[in-house]
């Protein structure tokens, strides 16, 4: 078996690494929109305790402090799985783990093969309603699975060596389409019956778990997404390493498999509209007066003196504004100057590309107003939150870069003529909860008794 680092591309920047891994130059495989009933893998509360207390949200959202707080929380909690290196462990001691778990019971395999209905609610309103199963990997060139931000060699790797080792899926990625269809139908009335699933979770949410084994309707799912185009709302670096993972298998004469699909949660987004949010930079090595300093060269700078009013004027604020934090004031960053814009911003992209506001803050500010490299060591991110970010920035002496979410119609124009927002662009939600449901990716699975 070849090394993580053998079988993946090296030396490439975010947009060739993206070409490389998402196939945009692969062969059409003329196989439309699939989502295929698997065998999930769950807890069991009666070993593995209450279910609120052994999921947890997406690995990308826990920083070391939450990590901390989900290990001590609870012996069986999915972070010991999915962060293993938070607990001190390596990627091979999380497999051993899981297969652990599998033998003493805490977690067990459903016995009929299933489509999951998950379902994130808060008090009596519905956020979001959505289909997990097995989605079927297609190369970019195919126009089915559309990815929108460009990634990281870094975070790849890291999944690979991960789902490697656990030889499972331990995640669902999160999609949008545009459905109103059948399976629409099917979703909703297997959410009109008693959940198999039902807790309260410290996000403030609850979530619901349903399963659908009918072998009926899991054909009318198929005959009705056949057609369909689906979004990668979150989690574009694991369906890169779904594609990285199927592409080692492929390369090693392993043949079709459990390697062609990846756990996938897709949402109907014309019945369950997600919620599209911003992703804050927290730019530690920048003090925040050098940051100001060199940003009024090609920026109006309106200085704030308290968060709440500099939070409020960048919601009002057009086109491409920022706001930055850390040090004892704030400051919006606007009107950026449109020669500056012209000389930095990459003329092979369509101009709705080139006035995104994340476009314009990694190539006029980051690359050359503030010559930071572009890498996540640099680079922190923070979903959401503009005070957790400003309060990060605080603590490590840097520089918050607080900014407004995208439109979703800027979005899905831009995947839509096979362009990429920059890296960490969106933040689609509610995502959903991890440890609800796993996969196994061992192609005996589906035989085992």
């Amino acid at each position: 078996m070849p090394t993580v680092d053998d079988d993946l591309p090296s030396g490439l920047g975010p947009e060739e690494f993206s070409a490389q891994i998402f196939g945009t130059s692969g062969p059409r495989t003329g196989a439309g929109l699939e989502l295929a009933p698997f065998r999930g893998v769950r807890f069991v509360p009666e070993v593995a305790g209450d279910p609120a207390s052994v999921t947890m949200p997406p690995y990308d959202l826990i920083d070391e402090a939450a990590a901390l707080r989900l290990l001590a929380g609870g012996g069986h909690n999915i972070v010991r799985l999915n962060l293993p290196r938070a607990a001190g462990e390596g990627y091979e001691a999380a497999g051993e783990r899981l297969r652990r778990w599998l033998d003493e019971g805490a977690l067990a395999i459903d016995p009929d093969p299933a489509l999951y209905v998950y379902e994130a609610a808060r008090g009596g309103t519905v956020l979001q309603r959505g289909l997990i199963g097995a989605l079927g990997l297609r190369p970019e060139a195919d126009g089915v699975v559309l990815p929108h931000e460009n990634v990281f060699p870094g975070p790849v790797r890291d999944r690979l060596a991960l789902m490697t080792a656990a030889n499972a899926n331990l995640e669902p990625i999160f999609l949008v389409y545009e459905g109103g269809g059948d399976t629409a139908r099917i979703v909703d009335d297997a959410a009109s019956r008693a959940p198999l699933v039902e807790f309260d979770a410290d996000d403030g949410l609850t979530h619901r778990l349903w399963r659908i084994t009918d072998p009926v309707s899991h054909a009318r799912v198929a005959t009705d997404l056949r057609d369909k185009q689906a979004l990668i709302a979150d989690g574009h670096h694991r369906y890169a390493t779904y594609r990285a993972l199927q592409a080692r298998h492929h390369a090693a004469g392993d043949g079709p498999g459990p390697w062609d699909t990846g756990l996938a949660l897709l949402v109907d987004s014309t019945r369950y509209p997600p919620h599209l949010g911003a992703i804050h930079r927290v730019l530690p090595g920048l003090p925040p007066d050098d940051a100001v300093g060199k940003a009024r060269k090609v920026f109006r700078v309106t200085d704030f003196l308290d968060e709440g009013s500099a939070v409020e004027a960048l919601a009002n604020a057009k086109g491409p504004t920022f706001l930055l934090g850390g040090g004892d004031t704030f400051h919006l960053l606007s009107e950026p100057d449109e020669d500056a814009l012209a000389r930095c911003m990459p003329s092979e992209h369509s101009p709705r590309w080139r006035r995104l506001h994340t476009a314009v803050l990694d190539h006029l500010l980051i690359e050359h107003v503030w010559d930071i490299p572009e890498n996540e060591n640099a680079i922190e991110v923070v979903h959401d939150d503009p005070s957790a970010a400003v309060a990060r920035a605080r603590r490590a002496g840097g520089t918050a870069v607080v900014l407004n979410p995208l439109k979703v119609a800027d979005v899905l124009a831009v995947a839509g003529k096979g362009e990429r927002v920059p890296r960490k662009s969106t933040s689609f939600g509610p995502k959903p909860r991890t440890g609800l449901v796993l996969r196994l990716l061992d192609p005996d699975t589906a035989e085992r008794p």
